[in-house]
């Protein structure tokens, strides 16, 4: 079930969806100890500038698109 009306918006909430999803996994197998050690931070809880800010990036087209999501 698709919640925009376009397709265009719907791919950019599952690749920032996706972007989050595996920066979370990643750091959980590597705090596990089951995945090898990286440098991918831990969006909101490293200390990080660039991180920080492709993060907030993030949760702003997400939003964006979803305040958007009748209108065309």
């Amino acid at each position: 079930m698709r919640i925009t009306a376009d397709t265009f918006g719907s791919l950019i909430v599952a690749g920032v969806a996706s972007m989050f999803v595996f920066h979370f996994l990643i750091n959980v197998g590597m705090t596990m100890g089951i995945m090898p050690i990286t440098g991918i931070p831990l969006f909101f809880m490293s200390y990080g500038g660039s991180a920080t800010l492709t993060a907030m990036i993030g949760i702003g087209l997400a939003l964006s698109i979803h305040i958007r999501r009748y209108n065309r």
